[in-house]
């Protein structure tokens, strides 16, 4: 079961009233190095990300200066992250087919986004949303959570709770609503032992084991 029309509104707005200007935690001055960041965010941590793009992005922050490094290269300035030799390679290669296909722009379109190594659907989302300003909904396990237990957008999978996000959320608060999910989730809806107690939205969740704090 959903909650209603009329708690989903309320739910936005006061997430809106806490925060009227989300954004991503991660560090980027342009739509490339926000790609950058979102791809080596995957099994990381945003905190970790920045650290390791603070160094990268002084020296290489555009698809040709970061060919110019070349994989191994890039493996020195990302080493500290998970799945670092992996991400190298994606990366490469999707500053490649930029460079290529795109004039060393980053697409404005899903296709062609998702058509770049290591880039998914939950990437091209975040690029999408916060690069561009489209309305999309890049659900991690973050969302995932906070749309099942307070029944926002009840799913068992991200493309699941994706679809219903888009479709319940009022047209209002779309562009921001993934961000204030993500945020929610990561500091009060959080995995083991949920804030419920300094919860602002407590009263309109539908988590049925809520915790005190």
């Amino acid at each position: 079961m959903l909650v209603n029309r009329v708690k989903r509104k309320q739910i936005f707005q006061r997430l809106r009233d806490a925060n009227p200007n989300p954004t991503t935690e991660l560090n980027f001055s342009s739509p490339f190095e926000l790609l950058v960041a979102v791809t080596l965010s995957a099994q990381a941590t945003d905190k970790g990300v920045n650290k390791a793009t603070a160094r990268l992005f002084a020296v290489a922050n555009t698809p040709e200066t970061i060919l110019a490094l070349g994989e191994e290269g890039l493996k020195q300035y990302i080493k500290t992250i998970g799945l670092f030799n992996n991400k190298a390679k994606n990366i490469i290669a999707a500053c490649r087919i930029l460079v290529e296909r795109h004039d060393s722009l980053v697409p404005r379109e899903r296709s062609a986004l998702e058509a770049l190594p290591g880039v998914g659907r939950k990437t091209a989302n975040v690029v999408l949303n916060t690069a561009f300003g489209q309305p999309t909904m890049a659900v991690d396990t973050h969302i995932l959570r906070v749309a099942n237990r307070t029944r926002l957008a009840p799913g068992k999978t991200p493309l699941e709770v994706e679809k219903k996000l888009l479709r319940f959320t009022p047209t209002e608060f779309l562009q921001n609503a993934h961000h204030w999910l993500i945020l929610h989730g990561r500091y009060t809806c959080i995995a083991r032992k949920p804030r419920c107690g300094s919860c602002i939205i407590e009263d309109l969740c539908e988590y049925k084991q809520k915790e005190t704090d």
